[in-house]
This record gives C-alpha cells, structure tokens and sequence, in this order.
C-alpha cells in the first residue's frame, strides 16, 4: 500500500484547520488503497491552532520560532516525509473527498501529477473553478513543457496551484527558500524542471480566500517580485529568452496587483516595464478610467 504524506503548515488556523484535517483524514480509499502520514508543522500560533492539532493523532511539529511564512514549515515537513508521495495543504484547504484516489493512478505515468480547483471567495460568498478541461479527462505534458510555463510566468498550460500538487518522494529534496519564507515560485520552477506531469482536468479542492490572504498582502508581493527577479538569473545563460519573458511577465504582475487594489500609478510604471500587447496597453490606458468596470468583469490578478 503506497503511503501519502501531506504536509499541513499552520499560523493562527484555529477558525478553519479541524476542517481541513479532516477532508484530509477522511479521503476515500484511505487505509484501502493508500494510507496517509499528516504531518502538522506549526509556526508558533498565538490562538488555539495547537490546542486543536492535539486533538488528531498526527504528527505535531513546531518551527522554533515564528518564521513569518510557510515555508520552514514546508521544509520541516519535506525532511520528516516518508511516503512515496507527497502533498503540501494550507490550514483552509479543504479536500474534496476523491481528491487521493483519482490523483494517485496517474503517477505511475509521471514523478508529478496536479488538478483543477475551487476558489471560493469568503467575502463575497463567489466561487470560481481553476483547471483545464479536455475529453479524456487528463492533460499529459512533456519533460519541461509545464517548467517553461511556470519559468515564464505564462497564465497558460497546466494548472499548478500548490495545492494541487501531488508528487513523487524522488523530488522531496528540492526545498523552498527561507530568506522571506513565502515566496513558492523557485519551487515550482524547481519542481518541473526536467521533468513531465499530467493535470487531472477537475477540481479536487476548494482554497478558501478572502481581503487577508497572504497573496494579496502587500509586504508579501513585495517580497516575490523582488525575489523571483533574482531567481530568474539561474537559468539565464541556459535559458535566456525564457528568462526575458519571464523579467517582463514578472514586471506584469507587479503592475496587475497594483492596478487591483487600486494604485494606478504604480500600476502605470510596472505596466511599462511589462510585455507590449493589446491587453498591456487596455490595462494601462484604464488606468485612468474604466478600471472598476475591468476589475468587475475580469479576472485582474490570482
């Protein structure tokens, strides 16, 4: 029986992590077909997080002081895994109860496989679907086809939110940075470089969001613009003009974010740096008017 390990970091998550445990705990196939290690990696909550995780018998660590993100405790988790495959959740991720046993037959056809979503947007009671469709019901992509995507920043190709992920035990060495703690986009890139996948074309998961998420945090997206530009530099003499789209695309996002909560000229300025196209220029011209009607109908940003 293949066992799954799912790394489950935690701050403050006492209003939703019981739930999200038990979507995890309670998948069908479980002790059936497959069997799951949770591993709970705690970054020194201050509310009643740990007193609930000592409810469940999993394995409970803690990071040795309050890192600031995820991403420790991501690491944390990553050493201690001991599954053939592995997943990483956020403490308001909650799995659709199929979730394992429809993901799990498709690895032994690639190291890494991924599926659609559900976003529901706590503040305004909305919830969209993220995925691809196809006829056959799974997308497979070749050796560095999703890398490229993910390097370039494209909005294209396979759908690769984190929570999605579900990987082989051969790739648990590729760790995320700690320097911020939260930023996941060298992750990713790491993840799929050199290696092919398949996206399972449903949505297996709801991720919960609303005005406080860490996505839309200001301090947060400071900090991923910032690194992502440095990291991009790894790869520029093996792939140089992946790496200019990926500078501009990059530049794209920071401008987007900007233009969604908001302040226009920030948003002008990065749009200038990004990719001219019909899209960048519309961005940029409402900017000065029109940008409510945009943000209303499009999906600006995340």
């Amino acid at each position: 029986m293949n066992k799954v390990s799912v790394i489950l970091t935690s701050y403050n998550g006492e209003k939703t992590i019981k739930k999200t445990i038990y979507s995890i705990l309670n998948q069908n196939g479980i002790n059936d077909e497959f069997s799951i290690e949770l591993i709970s990696i705690d970054d020194c909550s201050s509310d009643k997080t740990k007193e609930i995780l000592k409810e469940f018998d999993i394995i409970k660590l803690n990071t040795l002081k309050n890192s600031g993100g995820p991403n420790a405790g991501r690491n944390i988790g990553l050493k201690k895994a001991t599954g053939k495959f592995i997943c990483i959740a956020d403490q308001d991720d909650i799995w659709d109860p199929n979730k394992l046993i429809k993901l799990l037959p498709y690895l032994q056809k690639a190291p890494i496989v991924t599926s659609g979503y559900k976003l529901y947007d706590t503040s305004q009671n909305k919830e969209l679907i993220r995925g691809n469709k196809h006829e056959n019901g799974f997308i497979f992509y070749k050796k560095n086809e999703t890398f490229i995507k993910r390097l370039t920043k494209s909005i294209d190709g396979q759908s690769t939110y984190l929570g999605s992920i579900i990987f082989n035990e051969s790739l648990k060495d590729i760790l995320f940075e700690e320097e911020y703690g939260m930023v996941d986009f060298d992750w990713m890139v790491k993840l799929f470089h050199q290696q092919k996948s398949i996206e399972v074309c449903e949505p297996l998961y709801t991720r919960n969001v609303d005005g406080t998420n860490l996505s839309l945090n200001d301090s947060y997206r400071e900090k991923d613009f910032n690194f992502s530009l440095n990291f991009i530099q790894e790869y520029s003499f093996t792939y140089p003009n992946e790496v200019k789209i990926a500078h501009k695309k990059i530049h794209g996002s920071r401008a987007r974010y900007y233009y969604l909560i908001g302040n226009m000229k920030k948003a002008r300025y990065y749009f200038l740096k990004s990719s001219l196209n019909l899209k960048t220029i519309a961005y940029y011209l409402t900017t000065f008017v029109g940008s409510k009607y945009v943000k209303k109908k499009f999906n600006v940003f995340g």
